[in-house]
C-alpha cells in the first residue's frame, strides 16, 4: 500500500542572504520523514522557492517551522525585489501527490493557517482551493498593492481582513496558504531590455486579460533583460509548448524574440514530454516508448526495494557537503549513542542499584546530546553551503561588493560556530563516558572506552574546522575569543582522557 504524500512549495522573500535560507532549510529538514527536493533562489526577484515532500502531518509541521524561522530572519520593511510579495513567507501551497485528495490538502492548509495566526501572530489568507471567498482564489488579488499597501489597508478596509491571525501586519508581513494541483513556474527572457514589451506580452498571454486559460503572467526586468514571468496552473489543459509559441509570436510583433527560458524549481516530467512530442510532431508517440520509463517500470516489477542512501553514502559522494565537519558531528553522535547504551545496560540491574539514578541522568543527557549532534550533521553542511553561496554572490558594483563581503563574514561565523558547538558537545560526551567507566556496567566497559575515544576524536576533527573557518573572520577579537574557547575545550578533553589511555 502506498503511503500518502504531499508536496509543499513555499516561497520566501529572501535570496541575497544565503545564510538565512540555510536556516529555513534546516528548519524544514529538522522534521523526520520530510525530504527537501529543491531549493531555487533568484537574486533579482530576491525570492527563494523550496520544494519538499512527505506525509501530510510531517509536511505541515515542516511548513510551520519554516514560516516561524522566516519571520525571525526576514524584515519586509527592508526587503527589495522584482517579484510581488506581502510576506516573509509569501505563499505556501500544498499539492496532493500520492493517496491524498485536494480536499485533504485544503484541510491541511486551513489547519496550518489557523496555527500560524494563533501562535506566530502572522495574518494568514487562504487561496486557490482553500479560499474562503471567491475573490481570494487568485493569489494576485490577495497580493494587490503588496506589503506596503497591506500595512495601510489592513484593519481599515474589511476586504483586506485576513482569514486567521491579527488584523495588522508586522515586519514579517502576511502569509498566503492554500491547496492546488501541480504548478509550473516558468520564465521567458526576451532579446530586449524594454520591460514594456514584456508587460505587453504578459497581458496578451495571461488569462485574466484575455489570454490563455491557466496562465498567470507578469512583465519584469531581470538582470538587464525583459522577462515574462509565469505560473502555469494546469499544464495538461494549457500545454507548455502552446504558451511558448504564443509568446514567440507576440515577441515578433514587437521586433524581438525569445532569448531563453527557465523553469523555476521542479517541473513535472509529463510537461516536458508533452512539449517534446509537440515540437517533434511525434503524433503516434506513446509515453512508455521512453527507454528510462520502461526500464524503471521493469526495475519496480523485478527488483527488491533498496534502502535509502545512508550518511556514509552521502559522505563518499564527490560533493563538498557533507564533509569533515558533518563527519565530526556524526562521530560524536555515535559516541553519545554508546554512552546511552552503557547507561541503559546499568539501569534496572540489582548490582547497580546504588547508581541507577546517576545512570538514568547520564542516559537522558546522552540522548539529548545525540539529538543535538545529529542535527549538527545537517547544520554543518548547511553552514558550508551558505559560505560557498556567499562567495558566489555578484561583485560588479561597490554595493554588491559590500553585500557580498558582509554575507561572507556572516557565513564564515556560522561555519566556525557549528563545529565549535560540536567540540563543546564532544567534551560533554566524554564526561558522561567517564561516568559510565567509573560506575556503569563493567561488562560494557569496552563500549564506554570506545565512546570516550570517539568523542575525543570528534573534538579533534571539529577543531580543524573551527580553525580553518576562523581564518576568514575580519573580526579578530571575536576570532580570538572563539579560538580561546576551543583551546579551553581541548585542554579539558586532554585531562579527561589522560586517565584512560
Amino acid at each position: 500500500m502506498k503511503r500518502p504524500l504531499v508536496e509543499c512549495v513555499p516561497n520566501f522573500s529572501e535570496a541575497r542572504r544565503p545564510e538565512v535560507i540555510d536556516q529555513i532549510v534546516a528548519a524544514v529538514r529538522s522534521v523526520p520523514e520530510v525530504v527537501l527536493l529543491d531549493r531555487s533562489s533568484d537574486l533579482d526577484h530576491n525570492r527563494t522557492v523550496l520544494t519538499f515532500v512527505g506525509p501530510p502531518e510531517a509536511v505541515e509541521e515542516a511548513a510551520f517551522r519554516a514560516i516561524q524561522k522566516a519571520a525571525e530572519r526576514i524584515d519586509l520593511d527592508k526587503h527589495v525585489g522584482e517579484h510581488p510579495r506581502i510576506g516573509a513567507t509569501d505563499v505556501v501551497p500544498f499539492v496532493p501527490l500520492q493517496d491524498v485528495s485536494l480536499e485533504e490538502c485544503v484541510a491541511l492548509a486551513r489547519r496550518l493557517g489557523e496555527r500560524v495566526g494563533r501562535e506566530l501572530g502572522i495574518p494568514v489568507y487562504l487561496y486557490e482551493a482553500a479560499a474562503t471567498r471567491p475573490e481570494r482564489v487568485n493569489l494576485e488579488n490577495i497580493r494587490r498593492g503588496q506589503y506596503e499597501a497591506l500595512k495601510v489597508e489592513m484593519g481599515m478596509n474589511p476586504e483586506r481582513d485576513p482569514d486567521f491571525g491579527p488584523k495588522q501586519v508586522g515586519p514579517a508581513g502576511a502569509t498566503v496558504i492554500g491547496a492546488r494541483p501541480p504548478l509550473i513556474a516558468f520564465n521567458v527572457y526576451l532579446n530586449t531590455d524594454d520591460v514594456s514589451v514584456a508587460k505587453a506580452i504578459a497581458k496578451a498571454v495571461r488569462h485574466s486579460s484575455g489570454g490563455l486559460r491557466y496562465v498567470k503572467a507578469l512583465g519584469l526586468s531581470v538582470a538587464g533583460r525583459a522577462q515574462v514571468s509565469m505560473n502555469l496552473t494546469n499544464f495538461r489543459e494549457t500545454p507548455l509548448a502552446r504558451v511558448v509559441e504564443l509568446i514567440r509570436r507576440e515577441a515578433q510583433r514587437y521586433g524581438t524574440a525569445i532569448h531563453h527560458t527557465e523553469a523555476v524549481g521542479l517541473i513535472p516530467q509529463e510537461a516536458l514530454i508533452d512539449a517534446a512530442i509537440w515540437y517533434l510532431q511525434l503524433d503516434q508517440f506513446e509515453k512508455d516508448q521512453i527507454l528510462e520509463t520502461r526500464w524503471f517500470a521493469a526495475q519496480a516489477d523485478s527488483a527488491p526495494p533498496t534502502p535509502a542512501a545512508s550518511f556514509l553514502d552521502e559522505l563518499a559522494a564527490p560533493m563538498p557537503t557533507p564533509g569533515g565537519g558533518s563527519a565530526a558531528a556524526y562521530v560524536a553522535a555515535m559516541a553519545a549513542a554508546l554512552v546511552a547504551m552503557v547507561a541503559g545496560l546499568s539501569i534496572g540491574k540489582k548490582k547497580y542499584a546504588a547508581v541507577e539514578t546517576e545512570m538514568q541522568v547520564v542516559r537522558t543527557l546522552a540522548e539529548g546530546l545525540r539529538a543535538d549532534l545529529t542535527q549538527a550533521v545537517d547544520d554543518d553542511a548547511a553552514a558550508f553551503e551558505a559560505l560557498m553561496a556567499a562567495h558566489r554572490l555578484p561583485k560588479e558594483t561597490p554595493e554588491q561588493q559590500s553585500q557580498r563581503a558582509a554575507s561572507i563574514q556572516r557565513a564564515a561565523l556560522d561555519a566556525a560556530s557549528v563545529p565549535l558547538k560540536v567540540a563543546d558537545y564532544s567534551v560533554k560526551v566524554m564526561e558522561l563516558a567517564v561516568k559510565c567507566l567509573q560506575h556503569g556496567n563493567v561488562n560494557a566497559r569496552s563500549d564506554a572506552l570506545v565512546a570516550l575515544t570517539l568523542a575525543h576524536a570528534a573534538l579533534a576533527a571539529a577543531a580543524y574546522n573551527v580553525r580553518v573557518n576562523l581564518q576568514s573572520l575580519d573580526d579578530l577579537a571575536l576570532a580570538e575569543s572563539m579560538l580561546a574557547e576551543l583551546q579551553g575545550l581541548e585542554e579539558k578533553a586532554k585531562g579527561i582522557a589522560a586517565d584512560y589511555r
